[in-house]
């Protein structure tokens, strides 16, 4: 995939892990070399059309896959177990399955006549209450399942994700230091209303002197949310401050990370969090919500703050400016927490769990 997703870097990076299992795998012929570690797998090829890249139209397609011809390919491979790297699966069928959940957001944040919504209301719950185990990625995520559905926690598992090690590290660029000419404060993901960026811009503007720095926004320009935002830097007249980059590739994340003066990342909510993680493996301080997964992530190596209290978001940003041993700090705390997050880690938990069901 040109712009990768989250499920698709889960997927991608604990796919190398499951080799105990001998499992086969469905991928498509344009991904098949998603990763040389893979090389010796089984496959099985399915069509290149499924993907969010190809918008709605691709999604509907993949769901009717799954639920027509999904089941035939399972009865010729004489399979006993399916495992979904999200709540996707036959329905009313003869196959066995576990499924990844990674957040419930369309139903924290409904949005009208989306279609994400439907599916979330509708589809996924009658996957989970048919699978044979459920696996979601942060003890948030393990709640909400719990909650909106009433699945019993027996038959959920949380397993924390990670992130990789080699492409995600520390730096130490020179201007790494806050003396450099324009410093900046930055975020990563996406625009919708939920991520909260109509509040990061607020708490900017309110900072000390913050026209002496950025605010770096890194993800894809989205015309429902990103013009409105917008408007918005340029009615605090910081149109110059606040800079939307669009998506950035893979590898030029490490070193716009290492460079900030820290990620503020203060969604309203996610199933895990990715951004907060990558930052602290980059040894760059990190604010962060005290909702939903992010605390589960962070630990004590990042300021959390009430993300609907634009003065917290303030504070914090403040706090980074103006103290250098608190930058030190969280530097060297982040690195130790995001030492914990190995994919090796996740997927020898997801083997054990996936073993116990075949």
């Amino acid at each position: 995939m040109s712009k990768p997703t989250g499920i698709s870097t889960y997927a991608a990076n604990l796919c190398p892990h499951l080799e105990p299992l001998k499992p086969t795998l469905l991928i498509s012929p344009l991904t098949s070399e998603l990763s040389p570690q893979i090389s010796n797998y089984t496959r099985y090829p399915v069509p290149p059309n499924l993907t969010p890249e190809q918008g709605t139209k691709g999604h509907f397609r993949r769901l009717l896959w799954t639920q027509l011809k999904l089941p035939h390919i399972y009865q010729k491979l004489q399979s006993n177990l399916l495992f979904s790297p999200l709540p996707e699966a036959p329905l009313y069928s003869n196959c066995r399955y576990i499924v990844t959940v990674h957040d419930l957001i369309p139903l924290r944040f409904p949005q009208y006549f989306s279609s994400l919504k439907l599916y979330f209301r509708y589809y996924v719950p009658q996957v989970l209450s048919q699978a044979q185990h459920i696996l979601c990625n942060s003890t948030a995520t393990a709640r909400d399942i719990h909650n909106f559905f009433k699945i019993p926690a027996t038959k959920i598992t949380p397993l924390l994700l990670a992130h990789d090690a080699n492409h995600f590290r520390f730096l130490d660029l020179p201007s790494k230091e806050i003396t450099e000419d324009c410093p900046y404060f930055l975020y990563i993901g996406r625009h919708d209303p939920y991520k909260n960026l109509k509040r990061l811009i607020d708490a900017f503007a309110a900072i000390d002197n913050c026209r002496d720095y950025e605010l770096r926004i890194v993800g894809s320009i989205d015309q429902r949310y990103t013009p409105s935002l917008k408007a918005q830097a340029d009615h605090l007249k910081l149109s110059h401050q606040v800079k939307f980059l669009d998506y950035l590739p893979y590898e030029q994340l490490p070193k716009i990370i290492n460079q900030a003066i820290a990620l503020v990342f203060p969604s309203l909510w996610e199933g895990f969090g990715f951004p907060a993680l990558e930052a602290m493996a980059c040894g760059t301080p990190v604010i962060t919500s005290n909702l939903s997964s992010l605390p589960e992530v962070v630990g004590n190596a990042a300021l959390l703050i009430n993300p609907y209290k634009t003065s917290e978001i303030t504070a914090a940003m403040q706090a980074i400016v103006t103290d250098p041993a608190l930058r030190s700090r969280l530097r060297t705390l982040g690195l130790q927490q995001a030492s914990q997050f190995r994919w090796e880690k996740t997927g020898k938990a997801t083997v054990e769990v996936l073993h116990r069901y075949l």
